[in-house]
């Protein structure tokens, strides 16, 4: 499946308030890999923006004076995303300003170009219960250096995201076990190198674990008469 990781930039916080995106940044992810075919725009939105939106994304009224309204890139952007699957962190907010922008070019809405769209902040509430999830938070947490990041910028939030999202769903990768049957019936790994890229994680048992797990292997054994598969 194509996932486009995707981060947007804007003048304030509602849109129905005439609040604009001045910024789309967008990361493919192939087969669980970030690729270098990514999507970044600056808009020219056509007002002012908000002080606060303003602190947080650095994007002056003067810089975004030249760049290319959304109507003039609607095209390109939506054949960039058209079938993929959207993971856009806090995706309401991102959806509903990319709805406003596609309203005013009668394009639709972002659903119907697009896949599911995956909320990671959602996500990361389901794995980190009552703990805070920013971005930045969530590199921390998995290792991932921001460092770099001193401004809110939709490419670079789409980067990092990208590997937070992998980080988060690593334990849903397939171990790359796939079996060709020959005539005896017998299988084989096709690409050993599937497993020499993973990044498997090894949690070892406790003691007690170990302990209680021999009760249980005796319980099995005596109920088998000494017929206990493991010991066999």
């Amino acid at each position: 499946m194509r996932q486009i990781v995707l981060d947007t930039e804007t003048t304030g916080l509602d849109p129905r308030h005439g609040h604009r995106v001045v910024e789309i940044g967008c990361v493919e992810i192939l087969s669980r890999r970030t690729t270098t075919n990514t999507f970044h725009v600056y808009l020219n939105p056509e007002r002012e923006s908000d002080e606060r939106a303003l602190e947080i994304h650095g994007l002056t009224t003067e810089f975004l004076s030249d760049k290319p309204r959304f109507a003039d890139i609607a095209d390109s952007f939506l054949d960039y995303v058209r079938g993929a699957e959207l993971i856009i962190h806090n995706a309401d907010f991102d959806v509903g300003f990319l709805n406003a922008e596609l309203a005013r070019v009668k394009k639709g809405t972002i659903s119907k170009h697009c896949g599911n769209v995956i909320d990671s902040l959602a996500m990361a509430k389901e794995l980190h219960p009552g703990k805070r999830n920013s971005l930045d938070i969530l590199c921390d947490r998995y290792g991932i250096s921001n460092a770099h990041r001193k401004l809110h910028g939709a490419l670079l939030d789409g980067e990092l995201l990208a590997e937070v999202y992998l980080a988060m769903t690593r334990g849903q990768d397939g171990l790359g076990m796939q079996f060709g049957g020959g005539e005896s019936g017998g299988g084989a790994l096709h690409d050993e190198g599937d497993l020499r890229d993973l990044d498997i994680i090894v949690i070892s048992a406790s003691d007690d674990e170990l302990a209680e797990h021999t009760k249980v292997l005796a319980a099995i054994n005596k109920e088998s008469k000494g017929k206990l598969v493991w010991r066999m």
